[in-house]
């Protein structure tokens, strides 16, 4: 059976993980490789928050893409991803281990989720960090708490409030989404068993390691020597890969 979702829009989050500067660095590196991925797949990606640091990094991305099937090819993208390689701040010359975690969601539609008005709790406040004169003039950052389960989401980067809220209003009904496929989803135990891997933001899912220019996706085992073109947003050999994995499990499921 088809997953009804796969035909979804996606919205992607990137969080820098443990290691500091060199794990905000990584982030932005992810986010770079999604957003050379979409443009790959001719899909349309569109910064929805984004919380840089000094030298370049980000604490903090999420995107939308949106592309034909694009949930089915990056669902397995959801994990902490590791980076081994040796920080440039690094004079020792010794390998750190940096991580960072990505979590894709279905972008709902306008069906699939309504938002009682009745459960919010806006707040408006001055946007803070970068972004020149204008940004801490005014109220123009928005967040927004849903109280029947808690979930917060901000959103400061554009000037108009009304913007801020659009975007932030786009991540919440993505997460309540999510938040209901999972409890579906443990109600239906069977389509859990056949994800390849958790999709558990804390299931460690892939290595970059510098040194050796490869990259390892830890669930199906599979190792590749060619890091700067995964970097760069080519996907396809990994993402085709653990769809045929997917599949094989489905199969064994069904011939049980």
């Amino acid at each position: 059976p088809k997953n009804p979702l796969d035909e979804k829009n996606i919205i992607l989050e990137i969080r820098a993980g443990a290691g500091g500067e060199e794990a905000a660095l990584f982030a932005s590196e992810l986010l770079r490789m999604y957003i050379r991925y979409a443009e790959r797949k001719n899909a349309k990606t569109e910064i929805l928050s984004i919380n840089e640091t000094g030298i370049g990094g980000i604490k903090e991305a999420i995107i939308s893409i949106k592309g034909k099937k694009i949930y089915s090819r990056l669902k397995f993208e959801s994990g902490t991803h590791r980076v081994q390689r040796v920080p440039e701040t690094e004079s020792g010359g010794r390998i750190h281990t940096s991580t960072a975690t990505v979590a894709v969601l279905p972008e709902p539609d306008e069906i699939d989720i309504s938002i009682d008005e009745r459960d919010l709790k806006i707040d408006t406040f001055r946007a803070g960090g970068a972004g020149g004169q204008h940004v801490n003039k005014t109220d123009s950052a928005v967040r927004i708490t849903h109280l029947p389960t808690g979930i917060v989401v901000s959103c400061q980067d554009e000037r108009s409030q009304f913007q801020n809220k659009e975007k932030a209003l786009r991540i919440l009904a993505a997460k309540l989404l999510e938040e209901k496929r999972i409890a579906s989803e443990k109600e239906m135990a069977m389509t859990r068993k056949v994800q390849v891997g958790s999709g558990d933001r804390s299931e460690k899912i892939r290595t970059y390691n510098f040194p050796q220019g490869r990259v390892t996706d830890h669930r199906i085992n599979l190792t590749l020597y060619r890091l700067n073109e995964v970097l760069d947003g080519d996907l396809d050999e990994i993402i085709d890969a653990l769809i045929a994995a997917e599949n094989m499990k489905k199969l064994e499921l069904l011939s049980v």
